[in-house]
């Protein structure tokens, strides 16, 4: 193995896809190079596809092997899909957490939420300050997003200087947080930099991104114009939309109420981190039902459609006792994030159902929190980097990002997630493929996404599941009638005794065809018995059920 030193990025999540951001660097001799990570987020589940899965996180296998050479993890900003993931796995990583105060505040709640000791996360402040993990120097540099204290991060390396920008977009007024800076970019720029690893998730949008600012006086309006009770969703860490839609309520007449557990922890946490200042007074869910309607506008969670969110269960019957009526206003003050697209059309059809006009996908009322097209240019131009890696985003999304750098002359590499890169290289190249995935937490474990536990319950979910009991002596011999119980299976006429019985009789008859020493052994009998039940459930139901076969041998002496 060689024992020339190298600098190596190495994605785990976020490149090829949106969520689960989770970057690996290396330096240090091929196979031996000390690591820090950036980030640790998560994605959330579908009942399609993960059903009763709580969160979605990268595979975090590769780096957890290597624990004893990771010196550091640094966390961009307190967006879930970058930090969710952080308190679940950190007892396997057991590496100091740094970020920047509101992020911190975020982290250490994830931390204590895991119950991991939130001592662990390290607050620090931005450049010029600047943190020694190995061979790294790592500092913050404040970009703005739809969250305080987003920020990039400047990591010098004896390889080079690499600019890790994180979530960002070009905003000179972002209301919450530091406004975008490109004096401070040239400034970052000046010793000359290797590469910039950059966010690709608007890159398809050639129009150069609108201020925060902007949404001020539409949205204002609309709470001025809307004759009954006014509720608004919006990502609930998106501190300064929150603010804007506040602030609107508030020029209206309208008193502000907040709903779900998750807007009111990012509202409390601004405030208490000073980043967050003048927010409006917030009433109680109850004085609000005394309140005229058209007097009253609430803040709600769940505007990517999660079934549990205050905007679901309003959609629905109702929450913390309040129910929406014919002519309120329903405002989705956000984008739909690809892959959500049926939860949250679920929630404007039931919605419309109730006689409630819905303003969703208008984009007087939502700006992006990503660079787009021209935004990624201005930071390259900014930069100026000798390599341009895109990240964060789908792998078209990369693609495109890639060629935009090629057209100005930049050398470029498209690397999704379990690409090994070597950026010291004469030329970037991967160099090796990592095997990645998905873990899920699952109720309080975490499992791998191959382990096939939610490929059985999704099988069970589109199939059914039968139970059957047969009782054997130790010869093989038949004791007794075989019992069997359905679950999830249709039955004719929806007698589901009939259904049993007729397989329990299918159950038998393949038994007593069988030759004695194939019921000697269990796995032949368990054999024998599914393929009874698929024949009997196939031809009633027209299903192949899951099928699960207790054998019960009576032993005599």
């Amino acid at each position: 193995m060689s024992k020339k030193n190298r600098l190596i990025y190495l994605p785990l999540g976020g490149a090829g896809e949106i969520g689960m951001n989770m970057y690996v660097y290396g330096y240090g001799p091929a196979g031996k190079e000390e690591y820090i990570l950036v980030d640790a987020g998560v994605t959330f589940p579908d009942m399609d596809g993960t059903p009763g899965v709580d969160l979605i996180m990268a595979d975090a296998s590769w780096i957890i092997e290597r624990a004893d050479r990771l010196v550091a993890i640094f966390i961009t900003h307190a967006h879930e899909d970058h930090v969710g993931a952080l308190g679940l796995l950190w007892p396997q990583l057991q590496a100091p957490v740094y970020s920047r105060k509101f992020t911190a505040a975020i982290a250490s709640n994830k931390m204590e939420r895991a119950g991991v000791d939130a001592a662990n996360v390290k607050t620090v402040g931005p450049l010029p300050h600047m943190v020694e993990a190995g061979p790294f120097r790592v500092g913050f540099l404040p970009l703005s997003h739809s969250i305080p204290e987003a920020s990039g991060l400047v990591i010098d390396t004896p390889a080079g200087r690499i600019v890790h920008t994180g979530d960002f977009k070009c905003d000179p007024s972002p209301l919450v947080g530091e406004p975008f800076d490109p004096e401070a970019m040239r400034e970052v720029a000046k010793p000359g930099v290797l590469a910039l690893v950059c966010d690709s998730t608007n890159v398809f949008s050639p129009h150069a991104g609108r201020s925060e600012t902007s949404l001020r006086e539409p949205i204002t309006e609309l709470m001025a114009t809307a004759s009954g009770l006014v509720v608004a969703t919006t990502f609930a860490s998106n501190v300064a939309r929150l603010k804007t839609l506040a602030e609107g309520a508030k020029a209206a007449g309208r008193s502000v109420v907040v709903l779900g557990r998750a807007m009111r922890t990012m509202i409390q946490t601004g405030v208490e981190t000073g980043v967050l200042k003048d927010f409006p007074a917030v009433v109680d869910i109850d004085l609000a039902n005394d309140m005229p309607r058209g007097k009253v506008m609430v803040l709600a969670t769940g505007s990517q459609g999660e079934r549990r969110a205050a905007s679901a269960q309003l959609a629905g019957d109702g929450y913390m006792g309040l129910s929406l009526k014919p002519d309120d206003t329903f405002l989705f003050s956000s984008k739909t994030i690809p892959g959500n697209e049926t939860g949250v059309a679920r929630i404007w059809n039931a919605l419309a159902e109730k006689g409630v006009n819905v303003v969703a996908d208008d984009d007087r009322y939502h700006v992006s929190g990503h660079a787009n097209r021209p935004d990624l240019l201005e930071m390259q131009a900014l930069i100026n980097p000798q390599i341009v890696v895109p990240m964060h985003g789908e792998y078209r999304h990369l693609r495109k990002h890639a060629e935009l750098s090629d057209e100005n002359g930049r050398k470029t590499i498209i690397a999704p997630n379990g690409s090994l890169v070597d950026l010291s290289a004469e030329h970037p190249k991967v160099v090796e493929h990592i095997e990645t995935g998905r873990t899920y937490l699952d109720g309080s474990l975490l499992i791998n996404a191959l382990d096939g536990i939610v490929r059985e319950r999704m099988h069970m979910a589109l199939r059914g599941h039968v139970i059957v009991n047969v009782m054997l002596d130790d010869s093989g011999e038949v004791l007794d009638a075989p019992w069997a119980e359905t679950l999830g299976v249709p039955a004719p006429k929806g007698d589901f005794e009939a259904l049993s019985a007729a397989i329990e009789e299918g159950v038998a008859a393949e038994l007593a065809r069988a030759k004695n020493r194939d019921l000697d052994k269990d796995s032949k009998v368990e054999e024998l018995v599914k393929r009874a039940v698929n024949k009997v459930c196939k031809a009633e139901a027209g299903k192949k059920p899951v099928c699960t076969v207790l054998i019960n041998r009576m032993e005599y002496e």
